[in-house]
């Protein structure tokens, strides 16, 4: 024989200090396709100056491809960042110097797309490289005065 239990009535514990948990403040899509872009770039430099030692046409294509992968997604990245500013939702405003920064890195990595789709060891390793090293450099730059904007900010000065 079984015996069936019933719920014949509910309480509910109130407490009146409990308040509403609060979400983690999430990190925009652009930001982060902002990072993937410049290891895209990272890597082309590691690739361009590995035909610079090996002259073996893998690493030139290497480089080609990460540096239109990096362009790619610089171009999801600015993609993104209006798709959310058109919404209306909450982002950091970036001040002029990294927008600009990264625009101009930009630039240099999409001119250096267009010197390693020339033919020969020479499109590679006297330009390229150079331009390679060039959008590190300005990227680097870049990020040292958004973080130095930042915690002035964060300061309040």
């Amino acid at each position: 024989m079984q015996q069936h239990a019933t719920i014949t009535e509910a309480t509910f514990i109130h407490d009146t200090n409990l308040r509403p948990i609060r979400k983690p403040r999430r990190r925009p899509i652009h930001k982060m396709l902002v990072s993937f872009s410049a290891a895209y770039f990272a890597g082309a430099l590691a690739t361009d100056l590995a035909y610079w030692q090996m002259p073996d046409v893998m690493w030139e294509r290497f480089s080609i491809w990460l540096i239109v992968a990096g362009l790619v997604m610089a171009g999801l990245a600015t993609i993104t960042y209006v798709i959310d500013l058109a919404a209306g939702r909450r982002v950091d405003m970036p001040a002029w110097s990294p927008l600009v920064g990264y625009a101009v890195a930009v630039a240099l990595a999409l001119t250096n797309a267009f010197v390693h789709s020339r033919d020969g060891y020479t499109a590679v390793v006297p330009t390229g490289l150079m331009l390679s090293g060039l959008v590190i450099v300005v990227l680097l730059l870049t990020a040292l005065v958004g973080m130095a904007l930042a915690n002035r900010h964060r300061v309040g000065g």
